[in-house]
């Protein structure tokens, strides 16, 4: 399981500033105390002095350095009691000035070890859901307000399969992707008219995969392309982002490629495209990609090598029916 680096940048950045907040509450609250009960500071001053004679005790040794570090515990046990009682009588927590973490596990720094800690992940996972909200529109987006009952159950003529049958299908495909996603997985490429379904699928496949704490990037082809135009022909200064988008594109788990042909198709946008697909299944990573285009089409207008992979590599699911925007206009 790969991390999206910008989106944990920005998690990181959250904790960074959910720490800083705590911190200056307690602040505040110190500040607030120490006015109200200006013996708390003076103990408090006793006690962080205690800890350096208790250290110092330990480290010189003398005669019985054992006894002068237990005459300061009993000393800093003393003055914590005549704190508690003093905090607790006017109406504070006896610990609400201490150092709490939010979470125990981490200690609030986001790691263990090198690993992300779960309080970390779970900001991941709101920014990742942040970043496909913006994509691709979520809301109701889900597997369970997929709508069947939009496609004809009329079989069609060229497979004497209805629509509504191959969506059952399709539909269940996706299902099954999204819910056992992992290395291995393997590739989908969406094909069929604008209006089917192929956005919205590749929504709630992105909406799961991403709960699960996959990376998962949702791009046009348009944008796609740009970003290697862009990288390709920007000056130096201009290039640390670029880079930074053709990474995410190459690396992360799962990556949409939404409306592959709406583009302008250019050798360049051929050589990108080929780049893109080989080096991701080369490196075992999952792709989805939408297109208007069939297999053949696909073949004519890009190449025979890139139609060969998506034929080879990727499982092929077909959508068909009517525009399911002019259908809801009809009825509403």
């Amino acid at each position: 399981m790969s991390l999206d680096g910008r989106i944990l940048a920005r998690a990181m950045d959250r904790l960074t500033d959910r720490n800083n907040k705590r911190e200056a509450r307690t602040a505040r609250l110190r500040e607030e105390v120490y006015k109200r009960l200006p013996r708390v500071a003076d103990i408090d001053k006793e006690l962080t002095l205690s800890m350096i004679e208790a250290a110092s005790a330990a480290l010189e040794g003398g005669s019985d350095p054992e006894e002068a570090v237990r005459k300061v515990a009993e000393k800093n046990l003393s003055l914590q009691a005549e704190r508690a009682e003093l905090m607790v009588a006017a109406g504070f927590p006896m610990d609400c000035l201490d150092d709490k973490p939010l979470c125990n596990t981490c200690r609030d720094r986001g790691y263990v070890g090198s690993k992300p800690c779960q309080c970390l992940m779970e900001l991941y996972r709101e920014e990742q859901r942040k970043e496909l909200s913006q994509l691709l529109k979520l809301g109701e987006e889900n597997f369970e307000a997929f709508n069947l009952d939009y496609y004809s159950s009329v079989p069609d003529p060229g497979t004497g399969i209805s629509p509504r049958e191959n969506m059952e299908l399709v539909y269940e495909t996706c299902r099954l992707y999204a819910g056992k996603f992992g290395t291995g997985s393997g590739s989908l490429f969406f094909t069929g008219a604008p209006g089917l379904g192929k956005t919205f699928l590749s929504a709630c496949i992105a909406r799961e995969v991403a709960e699960k704490g996959y990376s998962v990037v949702y791009d046009t082809a348009q944008s796609v392309f740009s970003s290697f135009e862009d990288e390709k022909f920007s000056k130096n200064y201009e290039l640390e982002e670029t880079r930074s988008d053709i990474a995410r594109y190459m690396n992360c788990d799962l990556l949409i490629l939404d409306d592959l042909g709406t583009e302008m198709t250019t050798a360049f946008t051929i050589s990108a495209l080929y780049d893109l697909v080989n080096t991701r299944l080369a490196a075992g990573k999952q792709t989805i990609i939408n297109s208007n285009l069939d297999i053949d089409e696909i073949r004519k207008r890009y190449s025979p090598a890139i139609a060969s992979r998506l034929e080879g590599e990727y499982q092929k699911l077909s959508f068909y029916g009517r525009d399911i925007r002019l259908i809801k206009k009809e009825i509403y």
